[in-house]
């Protein structure tokens, strides 16, 4: 079977097995996520590339053996004019460090004997120059700037002058290659062609190869394939923190075919990538047309004004169920929309024989007055007016719009000094980071604090059933809510939620609104490189509060829905995980 005929037959795999995961080493740049199967499709080209599978030998053709020769030549030529070092004898290639067998009129060769230069850079730092922000200075290229097949030049670094003074090994040319040689982006390989005057870090390693008798573009091809990516891997130094030493890059062995078969792979590998693009293209196209059919129709559901019109949106939506919700994205999409139509009271209808939320508040008010009388709580400030203009929506009858504050205690927590371990020994009580709100319950904390702790710090023990909302924290912390399903205190980062009135169907209902409004809330933060929440904001939260027994309505539809989801992700899951083996399997096959 060709290649050509492998892709066409099995289009469903190479499109369908998608995945969110991000590569390090996709062909246009330094990072491609997106269709695993065209993902791993192209690696499978550039693999049957230097495997000599790509396309059919030619007899005619003059065989590797006597391009090698003229290489070495050539070679031989520049050290005796003394414009390159020569290279010190490797041992002879072994059969057992072949990879695999080549077609007849190929040969292995270690990279040194086809490079006139194997080197990497410096840091300015170490030399006492500075960075500088001059483009008439020096490009600096680190591994940030290195995709793989071509330069990620969007915020270039510039050094001083007087770098390649100091450091003239590393002065960039036009035609060099340059390798990723340390941490996660190891093995990501580009062609320097560009002019301008440039230098690079300890990061990079320059290749610089002695003949113009080679491919550049096949050459770039082998770099970039898994052959050359499996054999850094294996011969990187340090597992913590993977880096390449210069020797192990001088003796990669590379395949080279004839010169007039390496021209006819590399217009081939065009061709199919170009393919590729094009697939991955109208897949990508498909994709965004399909997510906002989604947002369109779901948005239809939050915007009917009348239970008809819901009625008759909610239809096209059940009709197109298994068209529609078929990727993560959407379900995802779908239990906010869920959530929106819970809290606005459209999920479920509504009972005129329900005791309305006023009362509840009542009854509510009457337990805060009586905490307060008690000490257990202290009284807060007076709490503004909720105006009109802060109301994003209508509420049915018998629902009300109240702030937080006036329905829970809420408080935080601190972080004892690290500096004090009597604060952290013994390991008597749970002590939350803002982190473990990722989960929806704490049943067990990371870390524990002292009786000691609790005695000199503005720590609080916090009764199983709080709420605890990260005020901040890395990444998608800020905005998480959790549930205490043990007593425990927390850091300063967390909100903790006690809610006056013990119910636990209308703790879930906070808690589900709290799930709803997460980008709303994270949006009041303010900040700079780490915004934040306080507990100002988090007590003004506004949010609806439906009858009680609309609640506990509300909270039993939302659990039977959301289990759905929870089904449908699972299967959606489980097929991207068949569909990326078959892809797998397939790919295995054909390069053996």
């Amino acid at each position: 079977m060709s290649i050509e005929q492998l892709i066409t037959e099995h289009l469903d795999i190479w499109t369908a097995a998608d995945t969110e995961k991000k590569s390090g080493r996709g062909r246009s740049s330094g990072s491609a996520g997106g269709v695993y199967g065209i993902k791993k499709l192209r690696e499978l080209i550039l693999e049957l590339a230097v495997r000599g599978k790509l396309v059919p030998q030619d007899a005619s053709d003059e065989p590797a053996s006597e391009l090698l020769k003229r290489i070495a030549a050539e070679k031989a030529k520049l050290v005796a004019e003394g414009k390159i070092k020569k290279s010190k004898p490797l041992a002879e290639i072994t059969d057992d460090e072949k990879p695999f067998v080549l077609p007849v009129g190929w040969e292995w060769v270690r990279l040194i004997d086809l490079a006139s230069l194997i080197t990497k850079g410096s840091s300015p730092k170490w030399q006492g120059v500075s960075y500088s922000n001059n483009p008439d200075d020096i490009m600096f290229v680190t591994s940030e700037n290195v995709g793989s097949y071509k330069l990620l030049l969007d915020s270039p670094k510039y050094v001083e002058r007087k770098f390649n003074d100091i450091e003239p090994r590393s002065i960039l040319k036009n035609g060099d290659f340059l390798m990723n040689i340390v941490g996660a982006s190891i093995g990501r390989t580009a062609l320097y062609d560009l002019d301008t005057l440039a230098n690079i870090n300890q990061a990079v390693c320059l290749i610089r190869i002695a003949t113009f008798n080679l491919s550049s573009m096949f050459l770039l091809h082998f770099f970039n394939s898994e052959t050359c990516l499996e054999y850094m891997l294996d011969k990187q130094v340090d597992n913590a923190r993977p880096n390449l030493s210069m020797g192990n890059i001088a003796t990669f062995l590379i395949s080279i075919p004839p010169l007039a078969e390496q021209h006819r792979i590399v217009a081939k590998v065009d061709e199919l990538m170009a393919l590729c693009d094009q697939l991955e293209n109208q897949h990508n196209n498909a994709a965004e047309a399909h997510e906002k059919l989604v947002t369109h129709l779901l948005g239809t559901l939050t915007q009917s004004q009348i239970a008809e019109e819901f009625k008759t949106n909610w239809q096209r939506i059940s009709e197109h169920f298994d068209t529609l919700f078929t990727t993560e994205a959407s379900i995802d999409a779908l239990k906010q929309t869920l959530l929106q139509l819970a809290v606005m009271g459209k999920l479920v209808p509504q009972d005129p024989n329900d005791e309305p939320a006023s009362e509840l508040l009542k009854r509510i008010q009457a337990e805060k007055a009586k905490l307060i009388a008690e000490g257990k709580i202290k009284k807060d400030k007076s709490l503004a007016e909720i105006t009109e203009e802060e109301k994003p929506f209508d509420l049915p009858v018998g629902w009300e719009w109240v702030r937080l504050d006036e329905i829970s205690h809420v408080g935080t927590g601190a972080t004892p000094l690290r500096t004090k371990p009597e604060y952290f020994e013994p390991s008597e009580f749970s002590w939350v980071t803002s982190g473990e709100t990722s989960n929806p319950y704490v049943f067990a904390t990371e870390q524990y604090v002292s009786t000691l702790a609790l005695k000199e710090t503005n720590l609080t023990i916090y009764p199983k059933g709080t709420l605890v909302v990260a005020m901040y924290g890395q990444g998608k912390t800020r905005g998480q809510i959790t549930e205490l399903m043990i007593d425990a205190c927390t850091n300063q980062a967390c909100a903790a939620i006690r809610l006056f009135n013990a119910d636990k169907l209308h703790r879930k209902y906070v808690k589900y609104f709290f799930e709803k409004t997460y980008d709303e809330i994270r949006e009041l933060a303010a900040g700079g490189a780490q915004p934040n929440l306080n507990l100002s904001k988090i007590k003004d939260t506004l949010l609806p509060l439906p009858p009680l027994n609309e609640q506990y309505r509300i909270v039993t539809k939302v659990d039977e829905l959301m289990a759905t989801c929870h089904q449908l992700k699972a299967t959606i899951i489980s097929s991207n995980q068949l569909q990326q083996k078959i892809a797998d399997v397939l790919i295995v096959q054909t390069v053996n």
